[in-house]
């Protein structure tokens, strides 16, 4: 199990993958917003990710290009978290490891990938089969 979270802990994370750092798959995606934030992704479809806002009033959610996922952010601190969609299971998502307090033991050079071309609908498939299963929790 993996914890963290932003950087004024608004948002909080914890990542419990179904195998060994690594061998989880690590991606940097080349679109603007996940180069800007110098994100490194990753997912495990058979693992669980809970997300817990501790500030609601903090946790911003961006939608851009195909408008098919919520780009979870801290508007105190500006920390991207994670990428979160609905898919028919329930909630998916893919988390910026650059997070967790231990991100050392994910740390080696991820796998650049380029999803341009893709429909909207491709691009919910492949999320929905890949992405990690999430529970987002609101905290008092």
């Amino acid at each position: 199990m993996f914890a963290g979270g932003c950087h004024c802990g608004a948002l909080r994370v914890r990542f419990e993958p179904t195998c060994a750092p690594e061998e989880v798959e690590l991606r940097a995606c080349d679109c603007s917003f996940c180069r800007k934030h110098a994100a490194v992704t990753a997912t495990d479809p058979h693992g669980l990710l809970a997300l817990t806002i501790v500030d609601l009033e903090e946790a911003v959610r961006y939608r851009f290009g195909t408008r098919t996922a919520d780009y979870l952010l801290c508007g105190r601190c500006g920390v991207y978290v994670a990428a979160v969609m609905t898919a028919e299971s329930g909630a998916v998502a893919t988390l910026n490891i650059n997070v967790l307090d231990a991100r050392e033991a994910f740390a080696r050079v991820p796998r650049s990938v380029s999803y341009e071309g893709e429909s909207a609908s491709q691009r919910r498939r492949r999320r929905a089969e890949h992405w990690t299963v999430t529970t987002i929790a609101v905290s008092s």
